[in-house]
This record gives structure tokens, C-alpha cells and sequence, in this order.
């Protein structure tokens, strides 16, 4: 506990002041912790992104996180994200041909799965801070951390019919709603102090909803470290794990905000 608390403060001190700052940095920051999910996700399917395949995931990626006010690099080439997803997606069917299914279909379904999985979800983080504005963004982050301290104190204090024991046999279905009840207390909180311009009944509502996706991210990462037999993601956050341990809620939340058009 006393690593998870130290390495705790630490990311914060790093991750808070750049998402305050906004700008360049926090774009080099998504950059960062996207190319290191996406390291981790391929590590899992023992694949290295030191090769063909992965060095054409990661720039495709890096292509898709491009911001909106960076896009015309690519317009002046004649070409938009969608058509150079797609050349990369070819590329990596070739490619399975080429090493004579050495690399095969699986693997490169894998990559391109990865690819979007990790590649919107920091997408989406960059857009809630330009878009949103700091108290989106807090917001989402304050909505994720209430969740899971919710889960899992009152959980420990309370739980006892299991929720997905195949897939995380510690979650409790009583844990689940009293994540969702806290992630609600705090987003309260967010419309009395902060000027959200958002209707109660729909920030509530939408609140519920975003603490559930953020739990389904969690058992969804839980479903890929079972499936590749890892106990972490990576060991880059000493206590906690990986970036995608740290992140897994928020890769769903964050495009979840747009989509459901809360900004």
C-alpha cells in the first residue's frame, strides 16, 4: 500500500499540472501514455512492436491522435485518417502473406483492435480538455476515481454476490452500485461548484451511465490479462502496474463523453 500511495503521488504531480496546462504538452503527454498502452497490449499477445507490424500499428496510431487543429498535415498530402487506416490495415493482411502466416490473421486483427482501442481513447482525452475545458476533464477523472473507491471499499465492507467471477472474482455487485453512487455524489458536487452548463437530470443520468462503461473498461482489461495469463499490464507504475491498469476505466469514458454529446 505505501508504493501504491508513493507512486500515486508522484503520477499526480507529473499528470495534473500538464493536464492543467493544456496545449502542446498535454498532446505529447497522450502520445506518450498511448504509445505505452499500445507497447503493452502487444507485449500481452507476445508481439514486438519493434517489428513491421508494430512500428506500422504505432505510427498509424500516432496518425489517428493527430488533434483536430493538426489535421490539415494531412489534408495537404491529399489524404485523411480514414484512407491511411485503411492503406495500414492492408499493409498488415500483406504482411500475414509475406512472413507465410508466421504473423497471422489473429495477429493482425489483434494490432488493429489495439490500435483503436488505445489510439481513441487518448484521442478523446485530448478533445474533452480542448473541447471541455478543465472541469470536463476533472470531472471525468474525479467520476472514475470515485467509482473505484467506491467499488472497492464498499465492496470490502459490504459485497458478497460476486459480479464477474470468471473475469474479476474480487468485484462485488454491491461494490459495482456503490461505485456508481459515489461516481453520482461527486458529479453533484461538479454541478454546484463548477459551471458545467449541462442539465442536472441529464449530467446525473449520463454519470450513472459513464460509472458503469468505466466499470466495464476495468473487466475488460481484467478479460485481457486472463486471456494472456498477465497479472499486470506493464510494471511501469510500481504498485498499480501499467498505463492501461492506470487508464482502462478512462479509455472508455473519455470518447463515451462525446458520443453520448455531454460537451
Amino acid at each position: 500500500m505505501k508504493q501504491r500511495i508513493i507512486t500515486a503521488v508522484i503520477a499526480a504531480a507529473l499528470f495534473l499540472p500538464i493536464v492543467i496546462v493544456g496545449g502542446l504538452p498535454l498532446v505529447l503527454l497522450a502520445y506518450l501514455l498511448a504509445s505505452v498502452g499500445l507497447y503493452e497490449l502487444a507485449k500481452m499477445k507476445k508481439l514486438k512492436l519493434l517489428s513491421f507490424p508494430g512500428i506500422l500499428s504505432l505510427l498509424t496510431m500516432w496518425m489517428l491522435l493527430l488533434p483536430k487543429g493538426n489535421i490539415g498535415i494531412l489534408h495537404s498530402i491529399g489524404y485523411d485518417k480514414q484512407d491511411l487506416a485503411i492503406l495500414a490495415v492492408l499493409l498488415l493482411l500483406v504482411y500475414t502473406v509475406a512472413t507465410k502466416n508466421r504473423f497471422t490473421f489473429d495477429d493482425a486483427s489483434f494490432m488493429v483492435m489495439a490500435v483503436v482501442y488505445v489510439g481513441a481513447g487518448f484521442y478523446y482525452f485530448m478533445e474533452t480538455r480542448e473541447a471541455g475545458g478543465l472541469n470536463w476533464l476533472f470531472y471525468s477523472l474525479f467520476i472514475i476515481w470515485a467509482t473505484d473507491s467506491g467499488a472497492y471499499f464498499i465492496g470490502k465492507a459490504m459485497g458478497k454476490k460476486k459480479l464477474w467471477p470468471e473475469i474479476s472474482p474480487n468485484k462485488t455487485v454491491e461494490g459495482s452500485v456503490g461505485g456508481v453512487v459515489c461516481a453520482l455524489v461527486v458529479a453533484l458536487c461538479f454541478l454546484f461548484f463548477s459551471d458545467m452548463d449541462v442539465s442536472p437530470l441529464k449530467l446525473m443520468g449520463l454519470t450513472a451511465l459513464l460509472s458503469v462503461f468505466g466499470q466495464l473498461g476495468d473487466l475488460a482489461e481484467s478479460a485481457f490479462k486472463r486471456t494472456y495469463n498477465v497479472k499486470d499490464s506493464g510494471t511501469i507504475l510500481p504498485g498499480h502496474g501499467g498505463i492501461l491498469d492506470r487508464f482502462d476505466s478512462l479509455l472508455f469514458v473519455w470518447p463515451l463523453i462525446h458520443i453520448f454529446q455531454l460537451i
